[in-house]
């Protein structure tokens, strides 16, 4: 059963969240879509945790990689509140970011994964370490670079937090938190945004089912499992793949529990965002809306058209993808249906949020079961396809 809202022009965005919600386990969703700056959907079923408690209005999820989405515009916010420029040195706000021949990288190569700082396991001896924000801030300033900042991109996998989030602190001199509600969720009136859950919001959110938010590192392999694996990953490297990129910005070395309070209230800006898909989409509304949504102005039309502006097209160092890496958003899969247009951030576990400006869409997914890859698995696309194939099918009929 399902809970909330729908227009019946979007009745099959509720099919969708059915079909994927277990049937008999524990785990649950929620979805909301915005269409022309209107809320159309906003549902949510299942349960937000192995117990069968369930999934209410104000549930929060954790949604990994999509925080990433946030970051990033909240950055946005800052640079137009600020008069930063998007080609500005980081290194002219973050002085200690100059380190090891970091001086001269821009704003724009941190949004579009271009600063070659991705690799966590130079940086860090014990996954614990991710848990202490400015101990982290501090090693990706000092860090030093993977490839020539600018030439190249790879996914900042876990990074991206601390540098575009110090990158934030640095620009507005107030701390993450306080720039995310003061800029993002006040203004926008949203019900469930959180980079660090306050104690006590935390009974809102849901748990992660898959390991009981437990991820561990690679099991040691046998020496044949060794020999094999070797061989394999000697002939993705002839294709330009190499393994060794994706687990060195994404491989922490322990196991490391996702679901523990003390790792839901620290500030992990690229990984552990709590948020309400409700909440999500209100981002991407205002985005789609060229910056404003229910009269509320957060960044300018010439921001969001160059927010929309693909800045490179070549395949990832880390996930071996074309991501079309925008300014802190990669584009929108969603097979099945067209959308050059569309951007956002999806994320492991399965969430995901993004826009479509052609469109004036939103779409938000958040979830707690399942594990997918860095970049969520079908379920998000499936949404996707759903709201723009809906969009597209009330335009022809007003066409008619």
């Amino acid at each position: 059963m399902l809970d909330g809202s729908i227009h019946p022009d979007f009745a099959d965005a509720a099919a969708v969240l059915l079909r994927v919600l277990p049937k008999r386990a524990p785990g649950g969703a929620a979805v909301c879509v915005y269409y022309r700056g209107k809320k159309v959907v906003d549902i949510w079923g299942g349960t937000r945790d192995r117990d069968g408690n369930p999934w209410r209005a104000d549930t929060t999820a954790p949604s990994f990689s999509t925080t990433k989405g946030v970051l990033s515009t909240l950055l946005h916010i800052v640079v137009r509140r600020h008069g930063a420029s998007y080609d500005d040195p980081i290194a002219r706000y973050w002085p200690e970011f100059a380190a090891n021949g970091k001086a001269a990288v821009t704003i724009r190569q941190a949004l579009c994964h271009e600063a070659g700082l991705y690799r966590i396991d130079e940086m860090i001896t014990h996954a614990r370490e991710i848990l202490d924000w400015e101990h982290m801030k501090q090693l990706v300033a000092a860090a030093q670079p993977a490839h020539e900042p600018g030439k190249r991109h790879g996914y900042h996998a876990l990074t991206y937090g601390w540098l575009v989030g110090g990158l934030i602190e640095a620009i507005a001199k107030r701390p993450l938190q306080a720039v995310l509600t003061d800029e993002l969720v006040v203004p926008l009136g949203l019900d469930g945004a959180f980079i660090g859950m306050p104690r006590a919001a935390l009974p809102r959110r849901a748990l992660l089912i898959a390991n009981d938010g437990v991820m561990r590192p690679q099991p040691v392999r046998e020496a044949w499992q060794e020999r094999l694996a070797g061989w394999f990953e000697a002939l993705l490297k002839q294709m330009g793949i190499e393994l060794s990129e994706f687990r060195a910005a994404l491989t922490l070395r322990e196991p490391f529990d996702w679901n523990a309070e003390e790792t839901v209230s620290a500030c992990i800006p690229a990984a552990n965002g709590q948020f309400t898909a409700r909440s999500l989409a209100r981002v991407y509304a205002m985005i789609a809306g060229g910056g404003v949504l229910d009269g509320v102005r957060l960044l300018s039309a010439d921001q969001v058209r160059e927010i929309c502006t693909i800045q490179n097209r070549t395949r990832d160092r880390v996930l071996f993808l074309r991501m079309h890496w925008r300014m802190g958003y990669h584009r929108a899969f969603a097979p099945g249906a067209s959308a050059p247009m569309a951007f956002g951030h999806y994320g492991y576990g399965g969430s995901g949020a993004f826009c479509d400006p052609s469109r004036d869409l939103a779409v938000a997914f958040t979830v707690n079961s399942g594990v997918g890859g860095p970049t969520g698995d079908a379920r998000m696309p499936r949404v996707a396809r759903a709201a723009i194939r809906a969009v597209d099918r009330v335009r022809h009929s007003e066409q008619t």
